[in-house]
């Protein structure tokens, strides 16, 4: 904040201390509001047992830690930013708009990305152009008024992101809490899988769910199953029919001594611990918006082509997603005439790209973060440039892009979101969620602590105790979601390729 002469701005120097004190008192006051709603809004959700999403949570202020460091970054580094200067000719290429454009237009978007306001609207020190690097007949990196429009834009990307992440799972947490009627009337049956594997006779083909899945399109050829699973994401995904076989599939397979497990339950609480990973913005989603960025360049309506990343990718999630189904119907066909007992399909990695169903999570997790930062860029545009700037672009680009963007969040909530939850429980493991918080915590605690002892050389037994692949995976996976956290993507997959794993 220094000062000048002439047409210089007032600095802390000679403005009024009640100024000075107001200012502070409201910025300070609001940002303690927001860290007390944080605050009891964490411990509301430990009250009522929502770890999972309490976690998320804690997710979301580190994010907005990150924010603040990224803030203040740019506000202490500002004044060697502006005296970082460049070759004039430099700043004629790689334009957002094109200089030769109508004055008002150009104006706002000069150099790398901005330079003065209209009307001459100076920020802190004023316009860089006139300073440092003008005295040298050089043009600044970047000017003042830029690196605050960035310094904004920034704070609108990451917003948006956690604020659509939180829409998307609300969402599609309604429509997975609809199949809790489901599971209520099979849970109310006196049903028990193993008494009806050895009752009765099923013969294959006639079983609704192959014929449904698998016998019409899926069999006369692959192209048409592929075909027929890119439909059905956009009508009833999922039905009861689904839900109870996939249902029984898991249970036949993960807790045979549990009939009366509650699938729905177990569903929503790895939905709400997957939230916590889809709300976060990792080190390649950052790197996304920098090549966007760089790419903006005027002509190549980078804003409009980077839409279909989302809305591809999400078409093929889904696709995949049904297809698994078909699969899974389809292997049963394959192998069976007639089974004893119900209809039960069979759970395996083998049907999931690379053989890994918490890819899909990484994909969807890239979804609606694009899909965030192009809803977030227009409305940032058109806030700070209006709707006819030429950096908003032309209408026949931006409508198609709005309809892509509100298509790909509906989508993902009601139809992929869902689909997700309960396909991805058809992989070779289960998820830790299965058991209750505290089994979980005490079964970690136990497994770690076996381990050591069995590393000391405590005795035999204790060896063995130590052996027991469930505490021993339960470690693992521990080890495994630590270094998803950290982004080390060597120890995820050291943690995900061990042999013999039950639980993920």
């Amino acid at each position: 904040m220094a000062g000048g002469g002439g047409d210089q701005e007032t600095n802390l120097e000679y403005t009024p201390t009640w100024v000075v004190a107001v200012v502070s008192t409201v910025i300070v006051a609001i940002s303690l509001l927001v860290e007390r709603i944080l605050h009891y809004g964490g411990k509301y959700l430990l009250k009522k047992n929502q770890k999972p999403l309490y976690e998320a949570l804690q997710k979301i202020k580190e994010e907005l830690m990150l924010l603040g460091f990224i803030s203040l970054l740019l506000t202490v580094s500002q004044d060697r930013i502006l005296k970082i200067c460049i070759p004039k000719h430099l700043t004629n290429h790689w334009l957002p708009c094109k200089k030769d454009d109508d004055a008002k237009e150009t104006v706002h978007f000069q150099t790398n990305f901005f330079s003065l306001v209209p009307g001459g609207r100076r920020l802190l020190a004023g316009s860089a152009n006139s300073g440092y690097c003008g005295a040298k007949d050089k043009a600044p990196l970047l000017s003042l008024t830029a690196l605050h429009h960035l310094h904004t834009f920034i704070f609108v990307l990451a917003v948006s992101h956690v604020t659509f992440s939180a829409l998307t799972i609300l969402f599609g947490g309604i429509k997975i809490r609809q199949w809790k009627s489901w599971e209520d009337s099979i849970q109310k049956e006196e049903y028990n899988p193993e008494e009806v594997l050895s009752s009765k006779v099923t013969h294959v083909q006639d079983h609704d769910f192959v014929k449904g899945r698998f016998l019409g399109f899926g069999k006369r050829s692959t192209l048409l199953s592929w075909l027929h699973s890119f439909v059905k994401q956009f009508f009833g995904s999922v039905t009861k029919l689904d839900y109870t076989t996939l249902r029984l599939g898991f249970i036949m397979t993960h807790c045979k001594g549990n009939p009366k497990f509650n699938f729905h339950k177990y569903m929503i609480r790895v939905l709400e611990a997957d939230f916590k990973k889809v709300v976060g913005i990792s080190w390649y989603l950052w790197l996304f918006v920098v090549l966007f960025l760089l790419l903006n360049v005027h002509g190549w309506n980078a804003y409009f082509w980077i839409a279909f990343i989302p809305f591809g990718l999400l078409l093929a999630v889904g696709t995949k997603l049904e297809h698994v189904i078909t699969q899974l119907a389809g292997e049963v066909a394959a192998k069976h005439v007639a089974v004893e007992g119900d209809l039960v399909v069979k759970p395996s990695d083998d049907h999931f790209w690379f053989h890994r169903p918490r890819l899909v999570l990484f994909l969807i997790h890239i979804i609606l973060f694009q899909n965030s930062f192009e809803i977030a860029f227009f409305f940032w545009i058109w806030a700070q440039y209006h709707f006819n700037s030429c950096i908003m672009g032309q209408v026949r680009y931006i409508i198609p892009r709005l309809v892509i963007g509100v298509f790909v969040q509906f989508l993902c909530s009601y139809s992929t979101l869902p689909l997700y939850a309960i396909v991805t429980q058809m992989g070779s493991s289960f998820k830790k969620e299965i058991f209750d918080e505290h089994i979980q915590d005490g079964l970690v605690v136990w497994a770690k602590k076996a381990r050591r002892r069995a590393i000391n050389g405590s005795s035999q037994v204790v060896h063995k105790e130590s052996t027991s692949p469930m505490a021993v995976q339960l470690t693992q996976l521990e080890t495994q979601e630590s270094a998803m956290e950290e982004g080390n993507a060597g120890e995820i997959r050291q943690a995900t390729d061990q042999p013999n794993s039950k639980v993920k």
